[in-house]
């Protein structure tokens, strides 16, 4: 096992135990800030089609609901004051930004800065050593072939 998997000395079950459940919080947070990407590009990609259906029921002979897309649902805010980008910000600023860091300074003060020490540790136990698909670690095997390559 790397050096940087390997528990420090002295590091309980409970704090590597905790140290995992807060990297997978924080794993499930960065999902979430995907999903706040996704809705900004999504919903973007919906006003920028507004201009299509505007113009479209101009041809159409429509000119009162062109106007009305335009006046109503074009540029308007997605909450109060607000564009995507600005949740997008706000949620970095607010929330997103200083979990990183707790979560960060967590694992510096209480794993040494070593990352992940609760999953190597699964890795550890689960894996069937000596099988050529369960190796320690990618040094410890040709990470370039895979299955039927020799």
């Amino acid at each position: 096992m790397a050096e940087l998997d390997r528990r420090p000395e002295g590091m309980s079950d409970e704090t590597v135990e905790a140290l995992g459940s807060l990297s997978k919080a924080l794993e499930t947070t960065e999902r979430a800030r995907g999903h706040l990407f996704s809705f900004h590009q999504l919903t973007g990609t919906a006003d920028l089609e507004l201009d299509r259906a505007v113009r479209l029921l101009r041809e159409a002979g429509h000119p009162e609901w062109a106007e009305r897309v335009e006046r109503e649902i074009l540029g308007r805010n997605v909450i109060p004051g607000h564009w995507t980008f600005q949740i997008v910000e706000s949620y970095d600023m607010t929330y997103y930004q200083p979990f990183k860091d707790l979560e960060r300074a967590a694992v510096e003060r209480l794993a040494g800065g070593r990352d992940h020490v609760f999953e190597a540790e699964l890795k550890q136990a689960r894996r069937t050593h000596g099988h050529p698909d369960h190796t320690e670690g990618p040094e410890d095997g040709d990470v370039s072939r895979g299955p039927g390559r020799a």
